[in-house]
């Protein structure tokens, strides 16, 4: 009993707790979309892939530093060395040193260390090419990350503004219910007073409940649309409390300014795209050149073999004790490697023209785009500006056909059309404004730039 009584304590506690914490703080539109620029997973994506890119710039630029290998070894051997040729392999270990005619399979110790320096004092551009093309992948990555910012942001919008206009929907229709409820116990009444038939009852029931579904449908939407705004924000979905009292008016009626289709993040990221495979195009180009190479070494060598086949036993030959050093310059050039090369290049050049193409097909959509968002625009304001009247009219039909019914002039029939006319008048009143708004958030997005809009809907 007692750890009963407890858990009572317990739970009345923490209901104590959550009681005292304060509601979410409502987020506006700009809000929203500058949350889900920092929390969306995508826009972490992109900015790693910049990190990646900027990183080739560096393993890039290293090819302009001089190589250095270093060596040491020590190994136990036999000295058996024959007169001949051996074609380039990695499967028998070299071996210096004279012929001294035996086959004697009795083993000395062998010892080399050294170091081999290596540098490419003029390339005829390839490392520069090299570079330039690491810088192209670079910015092309920073073009995707606002790519992807302006996408996000973008969508969070909309789906803020498709959460507004639920919310709407669920006034409205809460709005029908209570109207409906009124009509219920009207007729219910009347019925009563056996005025009107019992039929009228049951049509007045089949319609609050034929509302109460609208109701739950348009509560539905609403929960689907917090979820879908609270997947940018990286929230949970009842944390999310939103503030809309701008976008429920129109916003004043303001000239559209021209597109600039190379302005849109769509257009400028697949413009560096095109630039950075004309970069592997002017790489591939230089590759087709001799390689000149300084390259300067300095070793040691060890043996515990004399050059007439004796050893010198012990450890004679674990220690270099013979140095030598050398300078000079080395030249090579893969002659036979032009066919592939050109192979290369021809495919790069297909490449570069096909992602050229592909920018024009953006452009073009964009236009597209732009055209229909600004279409929309211009019928969503001629929409808002005809809907007042459209709820006007069915509130008075609504009232008229409620005085008829009351007075015995009219039917239930009547009174139920004009219930629902008022319902679906609201609602599209309230989504007309909205449509200005999405309207507006369509211009945006095809021009590229969302912060005249988030500036506007933010007053």
């Amino acid at each position: 009993m007692w750890k009963h009584y407890k858990l009572e304590l317990m739970t009345l506690a923490a209901g104590a707790l959550l009681a005292q914490q304060p509601p979410p703080a409502a987020l506006t539109i700009t809000q929203a979309v500058q949350n889900a620029l920092h929390n969306y997973p995508s826009i972490q994506v992109s900015q790693e892939q910049i990190n990646a890119a900027a990183a080739g710039i560096r393993l890039a630029r290293t090819a302009y530093l001089p190589r250095v290998d270093a060596l040491a070894q020590v190994n136990r051997a036999t000295r058996n060395n024959v007169f001949g040729l051996l074609l380039p392999q990695s499967v028998i270990p070299s071996m210096s040193g004279p012929v001294i005619g035996s086959n004697n399979l009795g083993t000395a110790w062998g010892s080399a260390i050294g170091t081999l320096v290596t540098w490419e004092p003029f390339d005829f551009g390839l490392r520069r090419a090299t570079v330039a093309a690491a810088a192209a992948a670079e910015a092309q990555s920073e073009a995707t990350l606002k790519r992807t910012q302006f996408e996000v942001a973008a969508a969070a919008a909309d789906a803020y503004l498709t959460l507004v206009a639920a919310q709407e929907t669920v006034r409205a229709a809460q709005a029908g219910v209570d109207r409906t409820e009124v009509i219920v116990r009207t007729t219910n009444a009347l019925v009563g007073a056996e005025l009107r038939p019992g039929a009228d009852a049951s049509r007045a029931e089949a319609e609050l409940a034929a509302a109460r579904t609208q109701l739950i449908q348009a509560q539905q939407a609403v929960d689907v649309a917090r979820a879908m705004v609270s997947r940018f924000l990286g929230i949970e979905p009842a944390q999310l409390a939103i503030s809309s009292t701008r976008l429920l008016q129109p916003p004043p009626e303001e000239s559209v300014p021209a597109l600039d289709p190379a302005a849109n993040p769509f257009a400028a990221e697949q413009s560096a795209v095109v630039e950075q495979t004309k970069a592997q195009l002017k790489a591939l180009e230089r590759s087709y050149f001799p390689r000149f190479y300084l390259q300067g070494s300095a070793y040691a060598r060890g043996t515990g073999a004399e050059t007439d086949g004796k050893l010198l036993g012990g450890v004679n030959g674990l220690a270099p004790s013979v140095q030598d050093y050398a300078l000079g310059f080395s030249v090579t050039f893969p002659a036979l490697d032009l066919p592939s090369v050109q192979a290369r290049e021809a495919a790069q050049s297909a490449a570069v023209r096909a992602q050229t193409a592909r920018y024009r097909q953006i452009a073009t959509d964009l236009r597209a785009q732009w055209n229909a968002a600004v279409a929309t625009l211009q019928g969503s304001r001629r929409i808002a500006a005809n809907t007042p009247l459209e709820v006007s009219a069915a509130r008075a039909a609504v009232q008229q056909a409620t005085a008829r019914y009351q007075s015995g002039l009219g039917n239930i029939d009547e009174v139920a059309e004009a219930q629902r006319l008022l319902t679906q008048a609201e609602i599209d009143d309230a989504l007309a404004r909205l449509g200005i708004w999405r309207g507006l958030l369509g211009v945006a997005a095809a021009a590229g730039d969302l912060q005249p809009f988030l500036a506007e809907a933010s007053q």
